[in-house]
């Protein structure tokens, strides 16, 4: 006799768009509001960008559950700690939620941009998908509202795209930066001099826009050449834009 397996809950990673709630996929908005369960990540002490995105939207008898990094600048992305400490972390997020999704209930984990970008959530994907069921909410990412922003197209024709981190080594950044027709550089922060460096290095530093907090309240945007050389907000993303073919 076959002994009947309990249904489990089903994961929704949900994007929550740049900044703006009010760039959130109808479907988001809708998985939100009648959402029992809502993980998000945020830096321990503080509220949180995804939290501020939610405010207004979730049912007054939500559990949210707040995934709060045991690391963020403290240890350097090189130290073989980093990813002892980042792998232990995402376990133990894990480990949270397979008590709710084994209890038949479904659970939503927001992501600022979209999920699949370059997010926390990616982590959580790898290690809940061959066990749950998992739909993904695909959403507006960060650097689209950021070339927006600067009120140009960020490619035309046939331009290359390449999105590169301000964490690469500055060698690395050069030779993407003179290849590429238009880049998106991200994850700027404590890495703007190296950014700003390379940036000069390839030629492309005069033609560098820096856009703080895209889609956000206080959004800011001006040539990078103007900025000064003050370190950026975590919430920054520079732009250089393609002058591709066009008719």
């Amino acid at each position: 006799m076959t002994r009947a397996v309990a249904p489990t809950g089903t994961v929704f990673g949900v994007g929550l768009g740049p900044g703006d709630p009010e760039l959130m996929s109808v479907r988001a908005d809708r998985l939100l509001r009648n959402a029992g369960h809502v993980a998000y990540f945020r830096k321990a002490g503080r509220s949180g960008q995804a939290r501020r995105i939610l405010d207004g939207l979730l049912r007054a008898d939500v559990t949210e559950i707040a995934l709060e990094y045991p690391v963020t600048t403290e240890v350097p992305l090189t130290d073989p700690r980093y990813n002892d400490i980042l792998s232990g972390f995402y376990q133990d997020c894990v480990t949270r939620l397979r008590a709710i999704l084994d209890a038949g209930e479904d659970v939503v984990i927001v992501s600022e941009g979209d999920p699949f970008f370059y997010g926390s959530f990616m982590h959580l994907h790898a290690r809940l998908t061959e066990h749950y069921q998992v739909e993904v909410v695909p959403a507006i990412t960060g650097m689209s509202a950021a070339w927006t922003a600067t009120g140009a197209p960020i490619t035309w024709g046939d331009d290359v795209l390449s999105v590169l981190m301000g964490t690469l080594p500055e060698d690395v950044l050069v030779e993407h930066m003179r290849r590429a027709d238009a880049l998106i550089i991200m994850k700027i922060g404590r890495n703007i001099d190296r950014v700003r460096r390379a940036l000069r290095r390839a030629g492309r530093f005069d033609a560098a826009w820096l856009v703080e907090y895209a889609a956000m309240p206080q959004q800011k945007v001006q040539k990078l050449s103007e900025a000064g050389d003050r370190v950026t907000p975590y919430f920054s993303i520079i732009v250089v834009h393609g002058h591709g073919r066009r008719p």
